[in-house]
């Protein structure tokens, strides 16, 4: 990536090795090819420009037995004294199971292709290998909307290395994390390093001397408040004897009030978009970050406040966007699980919720009554909190999506609050409500949306809707979405009927947030707002900024 990965915690000893790297893919046979590859996008897309013998080669999907094999030699371009100082190489996410040898030492294992490692280096100069392993839908894991044979809202897999692989130097007892947690009138801050040791923290040109591993409220006068509509950030740094980072943070609350949704204690209407984060390019990886600015600039354009992440972890950088930018998140945890089945995950599209997860046939019937794959869910769910949770764009976190590998939705949601009380939690998204949380979450497309006040006296949100759409890639041979239209008049008139006619009453009577699917067309999936290729805007953006304008008239 063209940015420094990691915003929060900011050094200067940033060393890059995306590039073109060696990969060597082993087959079922066990024969061995050899390719090269520009790292971080995986071999299935078009961005990992793969070259074989000197020749551009089409990318290669990774069967679920077969391995392939980076390699590169690193050279940290610092002196190193490892007597006083260590070197850290940075993952930023490899799809799936990653083994990352040194000089033919195997160093590390990680499972799970969605969330950063780490590894210290004790060399300064090495080989550098890293063996990947894909089983995509062929095993009960946390993949996303990844399957061996796409199509509809299914989307082929991909693999290996797809976000960036970097290094720093840093001492012997370095600030290892930062946990800051905002409110209307300061922030708690705690500073993690290995050994504890004295701080000195820098804001608004004063200094503040504390220790590390202890929280520390830090009070704002004069608060200044984060808003989509004003995106101020603090600024802020911490220094020990021997270590320096730079950070920022924002000051806002965002909770469920009386059955409402409120920001900084104001009332708040969250008008969003649903985002996949797929690129036609890289698919999970966009090719700059100049193009995940564009999509979000794209969205608040348009009068969009909110976009849902939906399914997947996205580099930091696209949060300190958010952050930067103004755009509120609700980041959904992945998915994963067993086969999906028609019938107990998309029929409440048409005849309503109609089983529970608290009971064990329910939980074969949604692919998730795996005991190991529960564990890892609820595992990788923590750390999708924990590697998230300073972002102040986020403001909500989804757990289950329709059903899709959903168990004792209300244990494991408890379980996670216990990471994050700050932020409130969608249970279940879409459907197999438990009739707990603080939201009535439903998704709506093939019938038309009746605003119902919850029974229980929860916020009702409408967390997904519309996927009206018009295919402009006459290529494509298959697209999907949930309603077609001809000409991007006709889709236009269409989105804004739809607001009119069911949104716009709704939120009269109490909708507290819609997010309408989706910001951009993925694949074969034709129903974005704009082509996957963003270069051609599918509808009138005069008019869907009115609409946008008329959800805000009702504030």
């Amino acid at each position: 990536m063209d940015t420094y990965p990691r915003p929060q915690l900011v050094r200067d000893s940033f060393f890059s090795l995306d590039g073109r790297w060696s990969l060597f893919l082993s087959d079922e046979n066990g024969q061995v090819s050899d390719y090269t590859i520009t790292v971080p996008f995986s071999p299935e897309t078009e961005a990992a420009e793969l070259e074989k013998d000197g020749l551009k080669t089409p990318g290669f999907t990774l069967k679920p037995h077969c391995f392939m094999r980076y390699r590169r030699e690193v050279a940290f371009p610092e002196p190193v004294d490892f007597s006083k100082e260590k070197l850290l190489l940075h993952f930023g996410a490899v799809d799936y199971r990653a083994l990352v040898y040194i000089d033919g030492v195997l160093v590390k294992e990680h499972v799970g292709g969605y969330l950063p490692f780490s590894v210290e280096v004790e060399k300064s100069s090495f080989l550098l290998e890293v063996s990947v392993q894909d089983p995509t839908d062929t095993q009960n894991i946390i993949r996303g909307k990844q399957v061996l044979s796409s199509g509809g809202i299914w989307y082929p897999g991909q693999s290996g290395i797809w976000q960036s692989v970097w290094m720093e130097k840093v001492p012997k007892n370095y600030i290892q994390s930062l946990e800051t947690t905002p409110s209307l009138n300061g922030f708690e801050l705690c500073v993690k390093t290995e050994v504890t040791c004295k701080l000195i923290i820098e804001i608004e040109n004063k200094e503040i001397k504390t220790e590390s591993n202890e929280s520390l409220f830090i009070e704002i006068q004069n608060p200044h408040l984060w808003s989509p509509e004003d995106p101020y950030l603090y600024l802020f740094s911490v220094k020990t004897e021997t270590d320096s980072v730079s950070s920022y943070t924002a000051l806002r609350t965002f909770c469920v009030k009386d059955g409402d949704l409120y920001l900084n204690n104001k009332k708040y209407f969250c008008h969003g978009l649903l985002d996949q984060g797929y690129w036609k390019e890289g698919l999970y990886t966009p090719l700059s970050t100049a193009q995940m600015k564009e999509d979000i600039l794209f969205a608040k354009r348009l009068g969009f406040n909110t976009l849902r992440k939906h399914i997947k972890v996205e580099p930091l950088i696209w949060y300190y966007l958010c952050d930067t930018l103004g755009m509120l998140v609700w980041q959904d945890m992945v998915s994963g699980g067993g086969k999906y089945k028609a019938f107990p995950h998309s029929a409440p599209l048409f005849i309503g919720s109609f089983l529970s997860d608290t009971k064990a046939k329910s939980q074969s019937r949604l692919g998730s009554e795996d005991k190991e794959y529960q564990e890892r869910f609820i595992s990788e769910a923590v750390q999708t909190i924990r590697h998230l949770k300073n972002c102040p764009s986020i403001v909500l976190w989804s757990v289950f999506n329709e059903g899709w590998g959903q168990f004792d939705s209300s244990k494991v949601a408890k379980q996670l609050i216990q990471e994050d009380s700050s932020r409130p939690m969608d249970y279940t998204s879409g459907w197999h409500d438990q009739g707990d949380g603080p939201f009535k979450s439903v998704h709506v497309y093939f019938k038309k949306y009746r605003y119902r006040k919850d029974k229980y006296g929860r916020c009702v949100i409408l967390s997904e809707f519309g996927g009206y759409g018009l295919n402009l890639n006459k290529a494509e041979k298959k697209p999907f979405t949930y309603r077609k239209l001809k000409s991007k008049e006709d889709l236009t008139e269409a989105i804004v009927k739809l607001y009119k006619s069911q949104i716009l009453p709704a939120k009269q009577k109490g909708l507290s947030a819609c997010i309408y699917t989706q910001i951009s067309d993925v694949l074969q999936e034709t129903n974005g707002l704009i082509t996957f290729d963003r270069k051609t805007v599918k509808v009138n953006e005069t008019e869907i900024k009115k609409i946008s304008d008329s959800l805000k008239a009702f504030d």
